[in-house]
């Protein structure tokens, strides 16, 4: 009797998007560069020193922009970031304080940082169904929040999972063509079960006069079985942008997002996002509140078990008091620490290589994972294809001699993605973050040799997000907060640097 092997599929082929520009030193160090050369000539034209002097304030400049991290990140970049950290610490702004006891007026728990300035409202769907809607004034930007259950990868077959995964490119790919939408979140959160749930299902069903021994039973499954359990959410937030067209107030772009959700809600379905369905205001409120607080998990899943609803404003879902240090970020209950991707997979890899890091965490108050995805729109997913299989073709001929293996396998990954992209195919840039939340009395290098496990597990690289905690904490809740859309400095700018 034999078997047929069964062949597992391999998904990869992404790649870090090239820097404008020669080497390290970008597009603004390439242009200094030609220019400082020109200038140099010029100048010995009229004296030796001149020249000298010319050439050397060049290099100079250059050498802070040729010096780069893993990451990507000049001297100059890690500078702006140390200036930054000592300008917030000396005005005070590393500290927050709210509530009726607080400086701040009205007396409320307002969520602070990116989201002090935040607005929510609520909308129906075509189904009568409630979803809140997050305005961002600063920017002008909406978010819409959608949950939803995986059916995950446990006995399922690799062929359904391929389907699942094919349907989930196709989902990114349709992004692109969102009118307005700047980028996609998707967040899957971890925390033990406090058991609420279960005994809130289990205990007011037990009979009267069911016999002692069943009713021990029972109960001692609702006290020792959540120790043992977890929760598990995920969530995906959508961000959208203006359009270009003339201005619209709020009940317009409510409007308007209300007849996108079925289309979106169907496309998470045949994906194996399991039962979709949009999240209302005060969902979304408790989901920021229990993120600051985690030691009222408890009671919010209680309220909601007893009374349906925990009546949670948007003003009151923040946190009393944040302390944000150069490597941690204190709420309430809890101590925070965040991590950014610098690294995805190398090569080839199969669908189960996040499992790891995204399942429950030992010793950990709450987890998240915040998978960040900014689509491309089809005329510069073109522009982008080409210019990399260009550019791969001239870095594999000009060496001269026998092609390396690198250069090769580039060329192959360059002209897959083209091929792709033509067959209608999206291009997304997608990044990673991850947040651990400890308890307040557990040191938070505990945190750090968990992440520092998971990650080798998943196959990534990742670097602490020091002296920006606090910003990359709300960073990855379901709120549709966009890094590269509250920069100073315009990201368009900031990748040609």
């Amino acid at each position: 009797m034999s078997t047929d092997a069964i062949k597992r599929p391999t998904y990869g082929n992404w790649r870090r998007p090239r820097r404008p520009g020669l080497g390290p030193l970008g597009l603004l160090g390439t242009v200094v560069a030609f220019g400082g050369l020109l200038v140099t000539l010029l100048a010995s034209l009229v004296s030796l020193g001149a020249a000298i002097v010319v050439l050397a304030f060049t290099s100079v400049f250059l050498a802070p922009l040729a010096l780069r991290t893993t990451d990507g990140r000049n001297v100059y970049q890690l500078l702006a970031l140390r200036i930054g950290w000592m300008k917030r610490k000396a005005n005070g702004s590393t500290t927050y304080v709210s509530g009726p006891l607080s400086r701040r007026p009205g007396g409320r728990f307002q969520p602070p940082g990116l989201l002090a300035r935040t607005k929510m409202y609520e909308g129906r769907d075509a189904y009568d169904r409630p979803f809140g809607v997050i305005h961002h004034p600063g920017r002008n930007l909406y978010t819409l929040v959608l949950g939803c259950e995986p059916d995950g990868g446990s006995l399922v077959d690799p062929e359904q999972v391929d389907i699942w995964v094919a349907s989930w490119g196709d989902w990114l790919s349709r992004l692109s063509h969102e009118p307005g939408l700047r980028g996609a979140q998707v967040v899957v959160e971890t925390a033990p079960d406090t058991g609420t749930r279960l005994a809130a299902e289990v205990l007011p069903r037990i009979a009267p006069d069911a016999p002692a021994a069943a009713r021990a039973v029972m109960e001692e499954v609702v006290e020792r079985y959540p120790t043992a359990s977890s929760e598990m959410h995920t969530y995906i937030a959508l961000t959208y942008g203006p359009t270009g067209g003339p201005k619209r107030d709020v009940d317009d772009v409510i409007t308007d997002l209300s007849m996108r959700l079925p289309g979106l809600l169907s496309g998470l379905v045949a994906a194996g996002g399991g039962a979709a369905h949009p999240l209302s205001a005060e969902r979304i409120a408790e989901i920021v509140r229990v993120a600051y607080d985690p030691a009222v998990a408890p009671d919010v899943l209680s309220a909601r078990a007893e009374h349906s609803t925990t009546s949670l404003d948007w003003a009151d879902a923040g946190p009393a008091a944040t302390v944000e240090t150069v490597n941690t970020y204190t709420h309430d209950s809890g101590v925070s620490r965040t991590w950014l991707l610098t690294l995805a997979p190398r090569g080839t890899v199969r669908s189960s290589v996040l499992r790891g890091l995204l399942e429950p965490a030992p010793g950990t108050r709450r987890k998240r994972v915040s998978l960040v995805y900014r689509p491309i729109d089809p005329a510069t997913s073109a522009r982008m294809v080409e210019a990399d299989r260009r550019a791969a073709h001239f870095m594999a001929t000009s060496r001269g001699g026998m092609v390396q293996a690198r250069a090769s396998s580039e060329i192959r990954a360059a002209e897959q993605t083209a091929a792709e992209e033509a067959s209608g195919a999206g291009l997304v840039e997608f990044s990673l973050m991850v947040t651990v939340t400890v308890d307040a009395e557990v040191d938070p290098q505990e945190a750090a040799i968990t992440v520092r496990n998971l990650q080798a597990a998943s196959r990534i690289q990742m670097r602490p997000a020091d002296r920006m905690q606090a910003s990359a904490f709300t960073c990855t809740l379901p709120v549709g907060i966009l890094p590269w859309e509250h920069t100073l400095v315009p990201y368009q700018i900031r990748e040609a640097l």
